[in-house]
């Protein structure tokens, strides 16, 4: 089709390819095309992250990046979240500190939590401010943060290396 864009990126460490529309976010291309709807997706104006993914490692909200933006990225989603030790350990977290209720946000904060966990810069700390600064960029309106915020610290204390 005329128009459309060849879109390759690695999703999870698989390697992926879509047609898709100049305007088709990465939200768009991880839900519609590659059928990957852990990604939610919430306000689509950036505001709530609970479309949050890692590209590159970093955090990005899916709802506002376009497809194009993600051609030859590393896309990590939580359907890629496996039995690697970082991604138990947040998921153990999450069981253990009752992080989760509603679950709408949660894949966003994983997303978060994991891109903080690896930041060699601000790890070691764990202070409570710098934690709730990071967590902000994820709307959760069920938990009040303070459940996500013990466990992030119990994870930083547990001096793990991810």
């Amino acid at each position: 089709m005329s128009g459309m864009l060849s879109i390759g990126c690695t999703v999870n460490d698989r390697e992926k390819r879509a047609e898709v529309s100049p305007l088709t976010t990465l939200a768009g291309l991880l839900r519609d095309h590659l059928g990957l709807t852990a990604t939610r997706v919430g306000c689509e104006e950036g505001v709530c992250g609970s479309c949050t993914v890692l590209m590159n490692g970093q955090s990005v909200r899916a709802c506002l990046t376009l497809a194009a933006q993600a051609d030859g990225a590393r896309i990590e989603t939580a359907e890629g979240y496996g039995g690697d030790p970082l991604s138990v350990a947040i998921q153990d977290a999450f069981v253990k500190y009752y992080g989760a209720q509603c679950g709408f946000c949660t894949s966003g904060m994983m997303a978060v939590i994991r891109e903080y966990l690896t930041d060699k810069s601000v790890r070691d700390h764990g202070d409570e401010t710098v934690i709730r600064n990071r967590l902000s960029a994820v709307a959760c309106r069920c938990t009040g943060y303070q459940p996500i915020v013990r466990l992030v610290q119990s994870l930083v204390r547990g001096g793990h290396d991810y």
